[in-house]
């Protein structure tokens, strides 16, 4: 048995179609203009001189070796050689006390890149454990690197 399909029918499934197709369009039109006003990225360079000065060792050295590989990694997919350069300084790093077993650290600096600066900062809670007072340097490089994962997180998206 053939079932007829009336030319009314077909046009309205037609247009629904390439209506629902279009927010999927615009979506993937507006995250390539996105990824376009970008600006490319040649190296990075980190700078703890100020973090070294406020806070000292060895949370700059975390700082310092840490950093540079995240952001490496989390902006891959923008490094050209006809990139400029971004330099990240940081400037604080704060590993706030225990309330309650938790804690609020802060990590703060100013990104620049192509003659624009902007500040940055990131925000973690740490839990902790017993076992953090025994080992306190080891909790606090874990912290500090809870930190950058965060802060690499909100670079990649910022810039």
């Amino acid at each position: 048995m053939a079932t007829l399909v009336s030319p009314l029918g077909f046009r309205a499934r037609v247009a629904i179609a390439a209506l629902s197709a279009f927010p999927l369009l615009a979506a993937v039109a507006w995250q390539n203009a996105l990824a376009q006003a970008r600006p490319p990225i040649r190296n990075i360079q980190v700078d703890v001189a100020p973090l070294r000065a406020n806070v000292g060792e060895p949370t700059a050295s975390w700082v310092q070796q840490g950093l540079p590989s995240q952001l490496s990694q989390a902006l891959a997919g923008r490094m050209t050689p006809q990139g400029g350069t971004l330099v990240v300084r940081i400037d604080y790093v704060t590993l706030g006390p225990n309330k309650d077993s938790w804690a609020q650290d802060n990590i703060s600096g100013v990104a620049m890149i192509g003659g624009v600066q902007w500040p940055v900062r990131a925000i973690t809670r740490y839990q902790a454990s017993a076992v953090d007072q025994a080992l306190v340097q080891e909790s606090n490089h874990r912290r500090v690197t809870q930190l950058l994962q965060a802060l690499t997180y909100w670079l990649a998206r910022g810039l």
